[in-house]
């Protein structure tokens, strides 16, 4: 688990990266501006820091500066902008920044980025592999139901779900795990929510339920995962 800095003026930003960094299992500390981010490295060290380059008070690239001249620039940093020019990015390079990260950012580019940065970082060890964490069976699998072979693992439904209607996605599903872990663990993770919206009629309420999620939290993991809504509405 490494222990990494967000530190952007919108919340919903913060929020978003939070709630995936939580995800992969690391710790996540909070900074909205560039105040806060220094308190914040002044009171701590961190494993990484993803930096965005406009806010209100100091621009990232003018934190950078400071940090890189007071010789608290001691872990990576990847920078973060919407509209920065290129010029900006080749500064912020120069500066020490690692990389940057064009927003929107996707789920599969910042966790990309993140673990480059953290196998940068001489204190995590490059070759620990990323915890598989967020991948759980639904209840209506169990470990005795799993078979598989030829690089798939195929998940047949217990009894109780064989009377789902025929429009539904089918719980009898195929997975090719002959592919990084993130891609398999969203395919599946993406297959599992579809069910479970179909079966309770696209019922946001229902299916936060049975997932044990929060609707908020719930809405940006299908957002991320692709998720089309409307599909699992009945007519």
């Amino acid at each position: 688990m490494a222990n990494i800095l967000v530190v952007d003026d919108e919340l919903g930003i913060r929020d978003l990266l939070s709630e995936i960094l939580n995800d992969e299992g690391h710790s996540v500390e909070m900074a909205a501006n560039a105040t806060q981010a220094r308190a914040a490295r002044n009171g701590g060290t961190f494993d990484l820091v993803l930096l965005d380059i406009w806010m209100p008070d100091t621009d990232g690239v003018s934190l950078l500066k400071e940090w890189a001249a007071s010789g608290q620039l001691t872990m990576p940093v990847i920078m973060m902008s919407g509209h920065a020019t290129i010029d900006t990015a080749v500064e912020a390079t120069r500066i020490g920044a690692l990389s940057f990260l064009e927003k929107p950012i996707t789920m599969q580019k910042l966790l990309k980025a993140v673990e480059q940065g953290l196998a940068k970082n001489a204190n995590t060890p490059a070759a620990k592999p990323a915890p598989a964490v967020g991948l759980t069976m639904p209840n209506a699998v169990h470990a005795s139901d799993m078979t598989h072979g030829g690089g798939e693992l195929n998940l047949r439904p217990v009894s109780g779900l064989r009377s789902v209607a025929d429009n539904m996605p089918s719980a009898n599903q195929d997975f090719d795990l002959d592919r990084p872990l993130r891609e398999a663990r969203d395919g599946f993770e993406k297959a599992y929510f579809e069910f479970h919206l179909a079966r309770e009629g696209g019922s946001m309420t229902r299916v936060a339920e049975k997932t044990g999620l929060e609707r908020t939290h719930l809405y940006r993991k299908l957002r991320q995962l692709g998720v089309d809504l409307g599909r699992s509405r009945r007519g």
